[in-house]
């Protein structure tokens, strides 16, 4: 296929997958269970943290996780006592375990309380072409207040040549206003056209055999290589281009 035959086949896997019948096998479900802009930022971040290994597992998790906040994951972050943080010491998604939830919580409280939450500390940071040196900000500003070292492994730092490809994801739920009825697209101080495709194995693997990527790992270099390709595509919505590569390898095993 040539640039433009390959362009207009993932137009058409972007339309065949980017509508609300995604919803129900991904866990972008868990932010659509809200209304209130806090308590949607909030319950995407946990659950887009936590996105990696079995999809079911991952959204019975999360919901999981929500149960322990009495649904109301907001309220949670900010008037929880010593007590209610004791029910998540038992919670364990692979590595993230109880001690990883409470510190989130706690640095979640600080964000909202010391930094006016979580849009306006990504929307601080943002340059002319990517969301990777905001990633790598929020990182710092996270775990700004006493936690244990271990937790820090749970977000990555784009400028470590990480892929960060769940925050990627999550920033895509966040930011993106396609009204196909996926992305929520509550932040409007940033712009679709500086998002990253959340690089992972599948989308990773249908992007070498279309031949838009070359890189073999999957890294900061190798997302660098794919955003650059996505935006020749479309400047203004590269990430929609997500919706393709994940349901061409997931879905349809390309």
């Amino acid at each position: 296929m040539n640039s433009s035959e390959l362009k207009e086949f993932l137009d058409e896997k972007v339309l065949l997958y980017n509508n609300f019948d995604f919803i129900e096998s991904d866990p972008v479900q868990i932010p659509h269970l809200f209304s209130q802009k806090e308590d949607i930022e909030i319950s995407g971040f946990l659950s887009a943290t936590i996105a990696w290994g079995n999809r079911k597992m991952i959204i019975k998790n999360s919901h999981r996780m929500m149960d322990l906040m009495g649904n109301s994951p907001y309220d949670f972050v900010m008037s929880h006592s010593e007590t209610d943080l004791e029910r998540l010491e038992n919670f364990v998604h692979r590595t993230f375990n109880g001690q990883d939830f409470t510190s989130f919580i706690k640095s979640l409280q600080h964000i909202y309380k010391n930094h006016n939450g979580l849009e306006a500390v990504f929307s601080a940071n943002q340059e002319a072409h990517s969301m990777q040196k905001s990633i790598h900000e929020f990182k710092k500003i996270f775990f700004e207040i006493p936690h244990q070292y271990r937790t820090q492994k749970h977000i990555s730092d784009p400028l470590n040549n990480s892929a960060a490809k769940r925050i990627n994801m999550y920033l895509r739920w966040m930011i993106r206003q396609d009204n196909k009825g996926v992305d929520l697209g509550i932040w409007k101080n940033i712009s679709p056209a500086l998002l990253s495709c959340p690089l992972d194995v599948h989308s990773g693997n249908v992007a070498r055999k279309l031949g838009i990527l070359t890189r073999k790992q999957n890294d900061g270099k190798a997302l660098t290589e794919l955003d650059l390709k996505l935006r020749e595509f479309d400047v203004e919505d590269p990430v929609k281009y997500d919706f393709a590569l994940f349901g061409l390898g997931v879905f349809e095993g390309f």
